[in-house]
């Protein structure tokens, strides 16, 4: 065994290394790859051989390892990961091996971070190039070890940008650039060549950020307010009773990305942007994957009453908390407890060990917060609820519990993974309400869609694929409707949508993930046998009963098969980017599976439709793959027949025209089932009065003849009648 800290040889069946006595596996883990959406940045030292050739090799190897040491602090610090590197060169990956929602976004910042670095402090000049596109990741490997993670055309694509980006500069693909365009300031650059390509690669260049990161500049208002006057009340009406009442209220808005969460606490803040009364605003937000310390939300709360800044000194960011306490804690001795348990909170050493009372410490957090309500109605938002650690959970609960005698609103906006976490979440509490954000109705949807595209009518068929994409969440239909503005196809999915939809199934658990990419190969609806036929080893009724609370799926109460419990996934766009994951080969076996269970019902005629689609969906991607495709061949032909055949029986000549086409193609051309294959193909034409069906039945009928098929070819000669009579 090799040890993977040091590289020393082990003998089999140790269990720690002899060299430095770091654990080593006892054998090598399961290899799992995903299809992965990711923003690839490769950055390159300039001119670092020249510089080389005129410095000592320790001190070469002296700035390299700093150079390396920093770049990877930069690009860790905004999410990246780094796979590699060689030489003067690094190559890092955002989202992967678990995706965010801004990993674009994160990717050019980190670029700019970096860049900023190089040219301030260590006097050198850089080359950096970002591209974002689908990749095949390897996630249990150790890029520590050098080992790859990603494989695709945009790593190539990344080190010819990197390549021909200037000096101190930093290339963007298109895909990148409509990412980020809204956070960030580009000029447009010559397309570069890359070797390869047929065409040039399309390129801007970064100038500058155009916000703080974390801030958001889509400006939320500028959008109508459609389907959600009622949550506006509902919050309004609290901030009401909070002011009549000087007693606090806790009002939590739920809902899945894009729902509409933000908007709705906005719609407060423009409520008491135009009433008469002063009230104080305060609002933090919790970040992702623990990017942020404990308690973060509450920091930026206290930090915004303190006037502290990001780039202020610890002495200046110190002195201001003191102003900041005692300006509203007159008694001397409760301002210097409440001082002393408020400087970890906004990052400063509180002078005291660690570890103390928690008690305490929310005790002294709340005497603060009360006394700035006491100036004035207070309304704190904490927005991201979910991403939040337990200790801040607990503490706006006890704040809710305990704080008295203050107008005191706290508005809380989390995903329904704050439930499953904490089921009982503002339970048995006469002050406090959750609100369930639901989708928007199409007749919302569509409002809002025609708002957005500034269109009083829309074609029907657009009107209906951006109903689907949107799906009732009003981000996606601004994105979907941004989409088509800009001369897109509305089937596209747009790339804040990938990344968002991407984040949320990256913060599940494993188990929970694979049942959710299982479910996709099904489809929109699937049934509990059929998951347990393609993983036995998943405990599925639990894994779904948590999915069905995290509002990824949805429990049916009429099952469309017999005896089987069946599922749907809540939104189209889910389903979509979990299939979307999985590798083709393991989607070809995922899609044999399914058919297989199907064939299980008995009956197959009931479901030739879904057996074509599940085994013509497992040979097309074998075949792709170099797999052997013949296991499949036979039996994807014969259902796609069987398909074919139910279609124009039911009078749906269309479907069974695109069956029959897809069979024909895998058709032997000495089987004897073909000429029957081909009158049924001519007789779906005639029926849909496509213009191929003359051509398409003297075909049949000749094949017919030469078959000995007699009765099928005068049919055929009769379909011809008609069609030159009529």
């Amino acid at each position: 065994l090799t040890c993977p800290s040091c590289g020393q040889e082990n003998p089999e069946g140790a269990r720690f290394c002899n060299a430095c006595a770091a654990p080593l596996a006892a054998e090598a883990p399961e290899r799992r790859e995903e299809r992965k959406v990711v923003t690839v940045l490769f950055c390159d030292l300039v001119g670092s051989t020249a510089q080389a050739e005129r410095m000592d090799p320790e001190d070469v190897r002296a700035l390299l390892s700093r150079y390396h040491e920093r770049v990877r602090a930069e690009l860790e610090r905004w999410g990246g990961t780094v796979e590699k590197f060689i030489g003067d060169a690094v190559m890092a990956l955002f989202g992967a091996p678990v995706a965010r929602e801004d990993d674009p976004e994160r990717a050019v910042r980190a670029a700019l971070a970096v860049r900023e670095w190089a040219g301030e402090e260590a006097d050198v000049q850089v080359r950096i190039g970002i591209t974002t596109g689908e990749v095949l990741v390897a996630l249990n490997t150790r890029p520590e070890l050098g080992e790859g993670m990603a494989a695709g055309d945009v790593v190539n694509t990344a080190a010819r940008l990197q390549a021909a980006a200037p000096v101190d500069g930093v290339l963007v693909d298109e895909t990148t650039f409509r990412a980020t365009e809204r956070v960030i300031e580009y000029a447009p650059a010559a397309p570069v060549e890359a070797k390869g390509k047929a065409d040039p690669v399309a390129a801007w260049k970064v100038v500058q950020t155009r916000s703080r990161y974390g801030v958001d500049v889509r400006q939320i208002g500028t959008t109508p307010l459609v389907g959600r006057e009622r949550e506006r009340t509902v919050l309004t009406e609290a901030l009401a009773r909070v002011k009549e009442e000087g007693s606090p209220q806790l009002v939590t808005l739920v809902g899945v990305p894009g729902i509409g969460k933000s908007r709705i606490a906005w719609e407060l803040f423009r409520h008491i942007e135009g009433g008469s009364e002063l009230v104080t605003w305060r609002q933090g937000r919790s970040l992702p994957y623990g990017e942020g310390v404990a308690f973060w939300a509450l920091g930026e709360i206290v930090k915004a009453q303190a006037g502290i800044l990001e780039t202020d000194a610890e002495a200046d960011a110190a002195a201001k908390l003191e102003r900041a306490v005692r300006t509203l804690v007159a008694d001397e001795r409760d301002a210097a407890w409440v001082e002393r348990h408020l400087r970890p909170v906004v990052g400063l050493e509180s002078g005291t060990a660690s570890g103390g009372d928690r008690g305490e410490a929310f005790a002294a957090w709340r005497r603060f917060l009360e006394a700035l309500a006491a100036l004035r109605p207070l309304v704190l938002v904490f927005e991201d609820l979910h991403f939040a650690d337990d200790a801040l959970l607990d503490f706006v609960d006890h704040l809710a519990d305990w704080a008295s005698g203050v107008s005191l609103l706290i508005v809380a906006t989390a995903r329904p993974e704050l439930l499953a976490r904490r089921p009982a979440w503002g339970g048995g509490k006469s002050n406090a309400l959750t609100i369930s954000l639901s989708p928007l109705s199409d007749e919302d949807t569509a409002r809002l869609v025609h708002a957005l595209l500034d269109r009083s009518v829309l074609d029907a068929e657009l009107r209906q694929t951006l109903l689907e994409r949107a799906g009732g969440n009003p981000l996606y239909a601004e994105e979907f409707a941004r989409l088509v503005a800009a001369g897109r196809e509305a089937a596209e999915l747009p790339e804040t949508v990938q990344g968002i939809v991407a984040a949320r199934l990256d913060l599940l658990p494993i188990e929970e993930k694979r049942v959710l990419q299982n479910a996709s190969v099904v489809g929109k609806v699937f049934w509990l046998g059929t998951l347990a036929s393609m993983d036995e080893r998943l405990p599925l009724e639990q894994r779904l009963h948590t999915l069905e609370r995290k509002e990824f799926v949805r429990r049916e109460r009429a099952p469309s098969v017999a005896g089987e419990t069946e599922y749907a996934f809540r939104h189209i766009l889910v389903r979509d980017v979990a299939y979307g994951q999985i590798p083709r080969a393991e989607r070809a076996e995922k899609h044999r599976l399914v058919a297989e269970w199907i064939e299980s019902l008995g009956r197959p005629e009931d479901h030739a439709e879904m057996l074509a689609h599940h085994y013509l969906s497992a040979l097309e991607l074998a075949a792709a793959t170099g797999a052997d495709t013949a296991r499949f061949v036979e039996r994807a032909r014969a259902a796609g027949r069987d398909a074919g055949d139910r279609a124009l029986a039911l009078h749906a000549p269309t479907s069974a025209i695109r069956f029959y086409e897809t069979v024909i193609e895998l058709w032997p051309e000495d089987d004897a089932g073909l000429p029957e294959l081909l009158f049924s193909f001519a007789r779906a034409l005639t029926t849909a009065g496509d213009e191929r069906s003359e051509g398409a039945l003297e075909h049949a009928r000749d094949v017919l003849i030469a078959a000995g098929a007699g009765a099928r070819a005068a049919e055929a000669c009769a379909l011809l009648s008609q069609l030159w009579w009529y």
